[in-house]
């Protein structure tokens, strides 16, 4: 193989990123070398692009972005046996130290010394990826290239809304951006009574109701807490699944859960959000989860079972593909509010569904 290969890299601590020719990665002997078939665009590869606060206090630049992927394996290191040279994989990105008190617990997902490929050293928007053996995860062939390439974002919903009971319950989305959007076809196709849905934006409003959402509220233009709590009895919903980090919206999901639920909450806001904890945490007695990433590796299994069941439907949410040297035009588009995931290929190819 070819010693050198492109990259799309973040090469100065300013706005915007390149295409760069750079080494193929060496593999040392408890590494996977990974041919990218496609990778997806995800809210930090935005972030990173824009170099905003959170990217100038994280971000090391020369630095190759991309922590939503799949592909084939390339080569092994000497010491890997569960994965051979062409497999279909995909992988946890988060890499734990494996000694910390949260690894040692079982919290690897929330590890102390945590580090992120594609964030915190080089990932996949590039022709190679090298991930450590144990991230790797090998996928069933019935599981499609581009949902292949999105894992990363699904597990995230798939925690989120199996953090608690979601059979015969009512559940609020709250914000729908990709995540949230995959949350809602999780809650419906593990059994949800009904999905509410709440999104300022019309393009991701529509989606909403391609994904599966019963309910989909304008919070700009409506009162989503009054409309909830009348569609409930005024009970309000079980579960409140907080994905947006807008602070209205967590305060308007906080006043729709109802007595006794449960709050999950993934989006992060950029701001203090005050909330009533008198009214509507300690006197509703309700539980709140903060939810990080993935379980390593329950999530895995759990969303890989539904998929490989034929249980998800996520079809609605690709529309775009794109060559991986296109990338400006892709990260445009997605600035600009589009609903859904980009893909990229490498290669230059981007297959139709």
């Amino acid at each position: 193989m070819a010693a050198t290969m492109k990259a799309l890299r973040k090469m100065q601590p300013a706005r915007g990123l390149q295409m760069d020719t750079v080494a193929v990665p060496a593999t040392g002997p408890t590494d996977v070398l990974v041919c990218v078939k496609a990778a997806s665009i995800c809210g930090t590869d935005l972030h990173i692009y824009g170099w905003d606060r959170w990217s100038q206090g994280r971000i090391k630049p020369p630095l190759t972005l991309g922590h939503e992927f799949c592909g084939n394996v390339e080569r092994v290191g000497d010491e890997v046996t569960a994965v051979k040279p062409g497999d279909f994989v995909s992988a946890e990105m988060h890499v734990n130290c494996g000694h910390c008190r949260q690894c040692r617990l079982g919290q690897a997902h929330i590890c102390q010394n945590l580090r992120i490929i594609g964030i915190d050293q080089d990932g996949a928007f590039a022709d190679f990826v090298r991930i450590p053996a144990s991230n790797i995860i090998k996928l069933d062939p019935g599981i499609p290239e581009h949902y292949g390439a999105i894992l990363d974002p699904l597990g995230n919903a798939v925690h989120t809304v199996l953090a608690g009971p979601i059979a015969g319950q009512t559940v609020l989305v709250t914000g729908c951006g990709p995540i949230g959007l995959m949350s809602i076809a999780v809650a419906k196709a593990c059994g949800s009574s009904t999905v509410f849905a709440t999104e300022t934006n019309e393009a991701r409003r529509a989606m909403a109701k391609k994904m599966g959402a019963d309910v989909v509220i304008n919070p700009a233009s409506e009162d989503a807490v009054k409309r909830i709590l009348g569609e409930t009895g005024g009970t309000g919903v079980d579960a409140l699944l907080e994905m947006s980090g807008n602070p209205m919206a967590v305060q308007q999901g906080f006043k729709a859960l109802r007595a006794g639920g449960r709050a999950s909450l993934l989006g992060i806001p950029t701001e203090n959000v005050p909330l009533d904890l008198v009214n509507d945490v300690i006197f509703k007695g309700a539980t709140v989860q903060g939810i990080y990433g993935r379980r390593m590796y329950e999530t895995w299994v759990e969303m890989t079972a539904l998929l490989k069941a034929g249980r998800l439907n996520l079809e609605p949410l690709f529309g775009q593909r794109a060559p991986l040297v296109q990338f400006e035009g892709a990260f445009a588009k997605l600035q600009e509010g589009l609903p859904g995931k980009i893909l990229l290929y490498p290669n230059g190819v981007g297959r139709s569904n």
